[in-house]
């Protein structure tokens, strides 16, 4: 059943605008009585029955409202440096499946890409389209956030809570060890990744400086995109609901 995020909270009776209805109405060929999981900016789901049709909006009445939180009780964020080519796409992708709440897109000196300007924005509202939609298909009750590319000093400054450093040239603290001497009540943690080219020594004296605990994904040196993955995926299973 398709799922939509809708801006605002739920009632019995709800009108939808913009991509979501005019995807309903030309792609998927919508007709009265057909239904919907409708998901508020509260994390409330409801059965919605499809029950009108303009131009440009479709109404919807309440059928059913369900208890269907499928959140992670960890607030799992991901700070990504810039990959290449449609890379990060992929990463934003199943860092969503995988439960994030929020997505950091990182400038280092290693990123052969660089975003700024009317480019950076015009990407970062591509990859928020993409988590919308893996949010829709994987069935969250949030959408998590896209934020918009930061330098990897000036996030540094501002982030908080514990930070995973994975890093390649770390030999002896495996990322499974470093998450089971965390306290077991830790509730925010976000794993960082590097670039294709990995991070410079100098970025990784200054990551660490500022908290980052350094750790492996294992003897094996990992593509920038698979190592994102690995790592949320065993932060999630060590500390979440996987």
């Amino acid at each position: 059943m398709r799922r939509l995020f809708l801006k605002g909270l739920l009632a019995d009776k709800v009108t939808i605008t913009g991509d979501d209805a005019n995807h309903l109405m030309y792609a998927m060929r919508a007709k009265s009585g057909d239904e919907v999981i409708l998901v508020d900016d509260m994390g409330a789901v409801a059965r919605m029955e499809l029950t009108g049709f303009t131009a440009d909006s479709v109404t919807m009445k309440l059928v059913e409202r369900l208890d269907a939180d499928t959140e992670s009780p960890l607030n799992l964020e991901l700070a990504q440096c810039l990959l290449k080519g449609d890379k990060l796409e992929l990463v934003i992708q199943k860092a969503v499946e995988l439960g994030v709440v929020a997505i950091q897109p990182i400038a280092s000196r290693n990123c052969v890409v660089r975003y700024e300007g009317k480019k950076a924005a015009a990407k970062q509202e591509r990859w928020q389209k993409i988590a919308e939609e893996a949010a829709k298909q994987c069935g969250r009750t949030r959408v998590p956030q896209v934020l918009s590319v930061r330098s990897l000093a000036e996030w540094l400054n501002d982030r908080q809570g514990t930070l995973l450093f994975c890093y390649e040239n770390e030999e002896q603290q495996p990322i499974k060890a470093a998450l089971r001497a965390l306290s077991d009540n830790v509730e925010n943690i976000t794993t960082l990744i590097g670039p294709e080219g990995g991070f410079t020594l100098d970025e990784a004296e200054k990551i660490q400086q500022a908290g980052g605990r350094s750790v492996t994904l294992g003897p094996r040196i990992l593509r920038a995109e698979t190592a994102a993955i690995a790592a949320m995926s065993i932060v999630q299973y060590e500390k979440g609901d996987l």
